[in-house]
This record gives structure tokens, sequence and C-alpha cells, in this order.
């Protein structure tokens, strides 16, 4: 994702957004985290899924597997009616669990079709059902909803989730946004397929993840079916309404690629959207074949925002976005989307990852090498921003989007690329992309995996780049076999 509005000096380097749990007190975040994972004593589902950084995000005991999501929205009044269909399978006996639902009225719950009783609970959508639910039992909530949707303010002053705009909404819900328009069990380790039936009035357009099955207009409604069938994490979906110029094709590798863009943006952003089957096609030969059967770019004009965010299959842009952007954005397909976090802690496998995305982009099209945008890099003082803390350990969910991840983030992996050769390097991403695909990831397995592709000790490269504060020393000891140089990259990745 983009800078976020706060940080003093926007970077050209694309960064990403979204901070913390919008302001759960730091004793209660202290003692949640203290509990450990999510499984809750006895049969009450826990309230969160036990991430120090995000205590109340997503919840225990089940594990959803499709979200069904119809919803209306009026622009104009700004007003909005839910249905969504979890289905979910029970991880322990639950005689009471949680779903994230912020602000929104709910007017009904049902737990396998019979009525159960709800309570709010802050943040907290509290369902007893009528019948406690079974280890491995298979079951079915839904919940009727509806009011104004908000979003939250992050504690860097950023806004997340259901943000309005003049002809509608901007949605992106990283890391904690998806709560404020649909109930979920919201924290990434919860991946499910969706579905979305999205009913707006006639001249606007509702745009979300996955393919577009259908649209159809009566009565002054346009209503438009989306299916996002790979797995999914809650803060990945968008549904974002808006006057919009729409664009539909398939590419040569049989990608669906819709794109949205505000007409007012239609001009400034024509240029870079037109290339991005070329970036998606470029992105494939270094990290594997696109994860998903659908892509493409919602461009929407929302100057509240100040970011982008990588929702999934559709990356929300809130103007026209540069080159660097859109080749961030998309590396994000693979890295955090196709491949998403365990834990927030583990971002910069998220950011460092997109933000290297594009000084390879540059390298092989003409721009700096990426060994130039390390040494730039580097020629920061000691003390600046930069290296205010390390990347693998941000301190908490307040910086876990500030330069560090994402600069720093990037540096680790040139480091690594310089240790290993290109060859090693890039078969390590393909690999990370290919094991991982559909799933998750950590810092840890990452680690392991480069030592096994490389057959090196990688212990002082990750020590130092990775996990130590301040400004590294300009070089590092890697135990192995001699290095063979960075090699070049075109050879490698055909």
């Amino acid at each position: 994702m983009t800078p976020r509005p706060h940080e003093a000096a926007r970077r050209t380097t694309v960064l990403r957004r979204e901070a913390v749990t919008a302001a759960v007190p730091v004793a209660l975040a202290a003692l949640l985290a203290a509990a450990g994972p999510a499984t809750a004593a006895g049969t009450v589902g826990a309230p969160g899924a036990g991430d120090p950084y995000f205590p109340l995000s997503g919840n225990g005991g089940y594990d959803v597997h499709h979200y069904g999501l119809t919803l209306g929205y009026d622009p104009h009044s700004r007003h909005l009616d839910g249905t969504a269909v979890l289905t979910a399978r029970a991880t322990q006996r639950l005689t009471r669990f949680d779903l994230d639902l912020s602000g929104l009225k709910v007017t009904g719950v049902t737990v396998d079709h019979t009525k159960a009783d709800f309570r709010r609970d802050g943040r907290e959508l509290v369902v007893t059902p009528r019948k406690a639910l079974r280890k491995g039992q298979e079951f079915r909530v839904t919940v009727t909803y509806s009011g104004t949707p908000k979003p939250v303010t992050d504690p860097d002053g950023s806004l997340d989730g259901w943000i309005p705009t003049d002809d509608g909404a901007f949605v992106a819900g990283e890391p904690q946004g998806a709560m404020t328009w649909f109930p979920a069990n919201s924290h990434p380790t919860d991946k499910a397929s969706y579905d979305f039936t999205l009913t707006v009035p006639k001249g606007s357009t509702a745009v979300a993840n996955g393919v577009l099955l259908g649209q159809r207009t009566a009565d002054g409604r346009t209503t438009f079916r989306w299916r996002q069938a790979e797995p999914m994490a809650a803060y990945l979906a968008t549904a974002t309404v808006g006057t919009f110029k729409v664009e539909r094709y398939t590419t040569r590798d049989g990608i669906e690629v819709y794109n949205a863009v505000d007409p007012r943006e239609a001009a400034a952003a024509a240029p870079v959207v037109k290339k991005l089957p070329s970036v998606l096609a470029w992105e494939s030969k270094l990290f594997g074949p696109y994860p998903f059967r659908a892509a493409g770019a919602i461009v929407d004009r929302a100057p509240q925002v100040g970011y982008a965010l990588e929702t999934q299959t559709r990356p929300v842009y809130d103007s026209a976005p540069d080159l660097d952007t859109l080749v961030h954005e998309s590396a994000h397909q693979w890295f955090g989307d196709s491949v998403t976090l365990t834990r927030w802690k583990d971002i910069w496998l998220n950011e460092g990852f997109a933000t290297y995305a594009e000084w390879l982009y540059a390298e092989q099209h003409g721009g700096k090498s990426a060994q130039k945008a390390f040494d730039a890099l580097y020629a920061t003082p000691a003390g600046k921003d930069l290296w205010a803390f390390p990347p693998g350990d941000p301190g908490s969910g307040e910086h876990i989007f500030e330069t560090p991840v994402y600069a720093r983030g990037a540096m680790v992996l040139h480091k690594l690329r310089t240790a290993v050769g290109d060859p090693v390097f890039f078969r390590i991403l393909r690999t990370w992309a290919a094991v991982h695909r559909e799933g998750h990831g950590t810092t840890a397995q990452f680690i392991r995996l480069s030592e096994r592709e490389s057959g090196k000790d990688l212990t002082s490269l990750f020590h130092t780049w990775l996990f130590t504060a301040g400004k590294p020393a300009s070089s590092c000891s890697v135990a192995g076999p001699a290095d063979h140089g960075p090699g070049v990259l075109g050879d490698q990745v055909h």
C-alpha cells in the first residue's frame, strides 16, 4: 500500500498504510497479548485471534470457509443494508462465539437457520446459539444488519474501512476495517472464499474482488454479483462504489481484467493502467504464475484517504497511480494476498517484498539498478527514520506501515540477493510464492527456506538487517560456498 498522509516526508517508494486497533487501551492490549493464542478456555470462543499488535482482531473457536455478502448501498443517504452468511467450522466446542462488527445495527442472527441470542460488546458481536456447536461441526451464521457505515481512525490518523466519497465509498480494510461493513473473523490467519451481491442506484458501479458473474438493472437499481473463489483474508475484501468508467478484457494468460476508473482520474490514470497486463506478465516471470483468475484496478477520487491498497485481485487507488505504485500493489498479489502473513509483526514480508519489486522493475526497464537504490538508502545518516526500528520487529501495530518496514525491508532482500546470487535468490522468491500459495507464511519460514535453497548460514545477515536496531554496518559475513555474484536478472527468470 502507499504512504499515509500523516508521514512528513512522502517517499517515492510506495509505502503501505494502516496501523493499530483504533485505540484499544495499552493496558488491555498488553493483557490480551499476554493471554496468548486464541483458544479460549472452556466452550467460549476467544474475542481475539491472539495477535499482540491487534488483540481484538479476529476471534477464536472457529474458521470461516465462505462469506456470502448481500449489500444494498445508497451513496446519497450513505445507508447500508446487509445480510452476511458465514459458513464455518468449529475448532472447539462452542456455546458462544464472537464476530467482529463495528457501528452497524444488527437486527437478527441465526445459527443453522435457528434464531440465536446476540449482544454487542464494543466492536464484538457476541453470538449464543440455541445449541452448543460440537468441535469439528460445520455451521452457518446469518447476520442481518443496517446503518451508516463509518471508517475507523487508526492511531496514525488515517482512515480504514468503509470510507464515504462524494459519489459512493472507497472500501479498504487493512488492518481492521472489514468490521466496518460486514461481520467477520477479521484476522489474516482466517482466509475464506467470497460471494458478493451488491445493489446500488442505477448509474453507480459496485466493484468487489474476483470475477464479475453478472449485473442486472431493474427499478432504478443495479445489482452486481462478484465471486472471489481463491481464499482471501477479510482485510483484502472491497465493495467500492462510485461513478466509474469500466474496461473489461482477458489477457493472453486468461486473466479476466476489470478496471473501474473515476472519470475525473481517467486521463491521468490511463497511461499507467494500460501497463497492468505487462506488469503482471513481468512479475509472473519473476515470482511464478499469477495466483488468481481475475485482476484489475479501482481508481477512485478519494483525497481524504491518502493511500492505495492491494485489495485482492483488484487494488484500490485513491487517485491516478504512478507506475511504481501499480508495480507495488500488483506484486502484493503474490506477497500479501496469495501468501498472507500470519502475524502483523511480519508485515515486512508484504511491504519489503512489494517495495523490492519496484526496484527490480526499475532495474529491468531502464531505471537505476537495485544496487543503486540500496546505496542511496544506505547513505541515509544514522538517526533518521529509515533506521528507527528493524523491519522484522516494528514493536507495535502503530509502526507497521512506516519507512523501515518498506525501505529497509527491501534492503534485507537486496542483501540476501547479493549474498546468494541471482539464480538462488529468484528461486527462493518463486519457491516462497509456490509453497505458501493461498496460505500463510512467517519470517522464520522464509529464513529457513533461504538457508535451505542457498546452502548457507544466513543467521548473521538476517540478524543484522532484519532484527537489529540502528544503521547496520555496510557488510556482514555469510557462511557457505563462495558467492557467484548478482548475475544478470534477465537471464534467470525465463
